[in-house]
């Protein structure tokens, strides 16, 4: 347990009765206790601090005094059997166990929480805000209250577990999309189990579903804003029938564990269709699933939502209004690619203007776009399609991914014969996306006279406006980001986390970009083969901002904290 500074002031008035209730309560020695109050008058030392680092009392010491004193009740020891799981259900368990507490008895008017922290006054006024009843309090050991965490969640979904090896159905008739919020109660425990991992998933906004078998149970976790976080754990007895549920859904073999198999679910949830892209590979101890969350929209963003502004939106205007050429995004996979191509289509699109993408999946379905699913089943590949694609006469081409030697060169190629031609890229940075398609094959002459610019980007999340606060930023924070000194306007935000945000801190996500134009200097460049490092160099010279200083520019505004920062930008990208 660790021991707040808070905590300890506590415990400095009055330090007579403090040092009556640490003798009456504690191990504590009277020549114990008169050394520690000698070294606080020398020191100025809180005197707990004093004991503690002495080794004299125990941080269950000083709750107990605390208690004692401010006449708290405490519990040195839960009967947790008599917990309702149901009460903590608006407590998600991580913010639980960061804050060490747990809800043991609710009435009508009241809610009693165990606590290892009674001064933890954040936590209190949250949980009056989430139950709207007063909050009475109880004290008990950390060790108590992370047991009472653990055994009291899985409780909560172990009803439906226990049972979902004897009654999984491998016959069930799954033709069409399926409306998961038709589940009833006679339905299968482990429909019902899966359908609430994926109802949960699509109303937190995860982006993917992580399903990791170990030696004795299966862990749950959730990709949110580009974070992993844990979900819930399970008995490894039940991963079999839960994966085997997922891969009918998916109509995959579930007979076969020992080879890797990929696959898609159709569903609605709540009137909503949710394209989930399925993927299984074999570990040590079962199958591994990851669910690529998709929720099919007909909404696209514009850049300016995205996260572009200042100099780069502007380029990116005038680049839309080309005749010809290509313009590859680059970054990760979940990098937000796809979208902000999207966002530029938005700006192309006119009704003089005739437009085929060819993607996979179809993530967004465009009015007045003419879209191309790749089916590899049918070998329907990106490179198949643009073949025929360059033969329906389009103005504009955009290709979902580039990652082969034939893509590239029929992008390119189109791109020469009076197409413009949007594409996405693998690569850390824009400047890389050259040396990339050399090392595919594509000849740099092309790449000189067809390329007209790179985007590379990432996301970030940005802070809750609800809960996030003012930081003074500290001299080794400056030194992240490279500053000596904060500009007048400037004001640095942390975050805190509140029920808005899922006591994250973080609202949503940004774009952070940096914007590589294709200027006679680097087309010198390209056509020599240069490493990406003088590529890059040569653009920062003629004025491109780069990943981090656009990250920067978002934290001095208060849009993202600079722990995000470290977190997505790496330092090398500077260069």
């Amino acid at each position: 347990m660790k021991i707040s500074e808070g905590l300890l002031k506590k415990m400095e008035a009055p330090s007579n009765k403090i040092g009556e209730l640490l003798l009456a309560h504690t191990n504590l020695t009277e020549g114990q206790l008169n050394e520690a109050l000698q070294i606080q008058e020398d020191s100025g030392r809180l005197i707990g601090e004093i004991l503690l680092a002495k080794n004299y009392i125990t941080p269950h010491d000083i709750v107990k005094v605390l208690c004692h004193q401010f006449e708290i009740p405490f519990m040195a020891d839960l009967k947790i059997d008599d917990i309702d799981p149901n009460i903590t259900h608006p407590v998600p368990i991580n913010y639980a166990k960061q804050n060490e507490l747990i809800p043991i008895l609710e009435t009508e008017v009241s809610l009693t929480v165990a606590m290892t922290d009674p001064f933890n006054f954040d936590a209190i006024n949250d949980l009056q805000e989430l139950y709207k009843k007063e909050v009475k309090l109880v004290v008990a050991p950390a060790m108590k209250i992370q047991e009472a965490i653990n055994r009291i969640y899985e409780k909560a979904t172990s009803n439906i577990v226990g049972s979902l090896e004897d009654e999984f159905e491998e016959g069930l008739d799954l033709e069409g999309p399926i409306d998961i919020l038709d589940a009833g109660a006679d339905e299968a425990p482990v429909i019902r189990f899966v359908n609430s991992i994926i109802f949960r998933a699509v109303k937190e906004g995860a982006s993917d579903i992580h399903i990791e078998p170990y030696d004795r149970e299966s862990v749950y976790r959730f990709r949110i804003n580009g974070v992993m976080s844990e979900i819930l754990r399970q008995p490894i007895k039940a991963h079999a029938a839960v994966t085997a549920r997922i891969k009918v859904m998916a109509k995959l073999d579930i007979a076969e564990k020992r080879m890797p198999q990929d696959g898609r679910i159709k569903i609605k949830i709540a009137g909503k269709d949710v394209d989930i892209r399925l993927s299984t590979v074999p570990v040590q101890t079962g199958e591994r699933v990851v669910m690529r969350v998709l929720e099919k929209s007909n909404r696209v963003l514009q850049l300016e939502h995205l996260g572009f502004h200042g100099k780069t939106l502007r380029e990116l205007d005038e680049m839309s209004k080309r005749k010809h050429g290509v313009i590859y995004v680059s970054g990760p996979t979940g990098s937000g690619k796809t979208t902000t191509l999207f966002g530029m289509l938005d700006r192309i699109k006119t009704p003089d203007k005739m437009i085929i993408t060819v993607e996979d999946p179809v993530e967004y379905e465009i009015s007045g776009v003419s879209q191309i699913q790749v089916n590899h089943k049918i070998d329907l590949s990106f490179a198949r399609a643009l073949r025929s694609i360059v033969r329906q006469d389009p103005d504009v081409i955009m290709v979902g991914e580039t990652r082969d030697l034939e893509t590239a060169q029929m992008a390119i190629e189109a791109s020469l014969t009076g197409h413009f031609v949007l594409s996405t890229i693998h690569t850390n940075d824009a400047a890389s996306c050259p040396n990339r398609l050399i090392d595919m094959g594509v000849q740099p002459f092309l790449i000189a006279s067809s390329l007209i610019a790179v985007l590379a980007q990432r996301l970030i999340q940005t802070l809750c406006n609800d809960c996030k606060k003012p930081h003074n930023i500290t001299p080794e924070e400056l030194k992240v980001i490279g500053l000596t000194r904060l500009p007048s306007d400037a004001t640095i935000f942390k975050s805190e986390g509140c029920p808005k945000c899922n006591w994250r801190g973080y609202a949503s996500r940004t774009t952070v970009a940096e914007l590589l134009l294709i200027t006679d200097d680097i087309r010198m460049l390209v056509m020599q083969k240069a490493d990406a490092a003088t590529v890059k160099k040569k653009a920062i010279e003629q004025g491109m901002s780069t990943l981090r200083q656009d990250t920067i520019y978002k934290v001095l505004r208060g849009i993202t904290s600079i722990d995000e920062m470290v977190r997505v930008i790496n330092e090398e990208e500077e260069g």
